[in-house]
This record gives C-alpha cells, sequence and structure tokens, in this order.
C-alpha cells in the first residue's frame, strides 16, 4: 500500500572510474553518489543497470579481498583466453569475448531492498563491479530507486 503521496522515483547515472582488471568492490561510491535520494525512501527497491557489455555487476563477500581476487581466478580458469581460445569475435582484442562471457555469467543487473534510507543488504554483502578487461575505460551504471 502506497503511502499519502504515492510512491517516489529517483534516477541517477554514476559514472565509476576506470578499474584494473578483476572484482572492486563499489558499494561505498554508489551509496555516497545515491546517498542524498536514497535517504528519502522508507521502503523500496534499488535497481542497479550496467551499461557495458564487458563488465559486470554481482553481490558478494564485502570484506576478504581474497574472495573478490578468488573469483576472478575461477572466472579466468573456466573461460579461456589468447589465441589458443576457441572465440571468433576478436575484432576487439583476444580478452574481449571472453569478457562478453563473464559479463553474462554474473550479469549487467542488481536489485536491492531500500529500508528506512539504506541498501538492506547482508552484514558481509557488498556490489561489486567485475572488471573483465585488460584496459577498462569508465563505468557507467544507472540506479533506479522507487518505493515510499
Amino acid at each position: 500500500m502506497a503511502a499519502a503521496g504515492g510512491p517516489k522515483w529517483a534516477q541517477k547515472t554514476i559514472t565509476l572510474p576506470p578499474l584494473k582488471r578483476g572484482c572492486h568492490l563499489v558499494t561505498p561510491k554508489i551509496v555516497k553518489e545515491i546517498g542524498e535520494d536514497l535517504s528519502e525512501f522508507k521502503c523500496g527497491l534499488a535497481h542497479l543497470f550496467l551499461q557495458h557489455t564487458s563488465a559486470s555487476l554481482t553481490i558478494n563477500e564485502n570484506y576478504d579481498s581474497d574472495v573478490r581476487h578468488d573469483a576472478e581466478t575461477f572466472l579466468n580458469t573456466i573461460i579461456p583466453e589468447g589465441t589458443s581460445a576457441p572465440w571468433k569475435h576478436t575484432l576487439e582484442g583476444p580478452d574481449d569475448m571472453p569478457a562478453h562471457i563473464k559479463s553474462s555469467m554474473f550479469g549487467c543487473t542488481l536489485t536491492v531492498p531500500i529500508t528506512n534510507g539504506k541498501l538492506n543488504m547482508g552484514t558481509w554483502q557488498g556490489i561489486w563491479l567485475c572488471e573483465h578487461r585488460d584496459y577498462s575505460t569508465a563505468r557507467k551504471v544507472v540506479v533506479t530507486l522507487n518505493g515510499i
């Protein structure tokens, strides 16, 4: 049931700076960018959409950076790269097609509950940007907030 005045919406595009290949905790940057709008919501959802096909978003461990390193190691182990890899799409370099596959595995969207002006994630959860290219560019994340 919506509060008086109905549901609210807010949207912002966040630009994350180029990050080296790997999995990066970006929760603090995202919360900083949306904090003012986020504080206006008592209950709702935050939808995050990454506007790129060679990086991904996921929610995972926010404390031990070894988990991010191990996730990157796993991805590089199961998805081959280089001249011996079987990929046809190589116009943008030997790491591009593997990056597309990795992006599809983790995905480009997240939905996080909002409770009392905060992202309602578990104690050990954080938002990761997974950069799958050797030479990255800035990445854009559209964050849409909806609720009361």
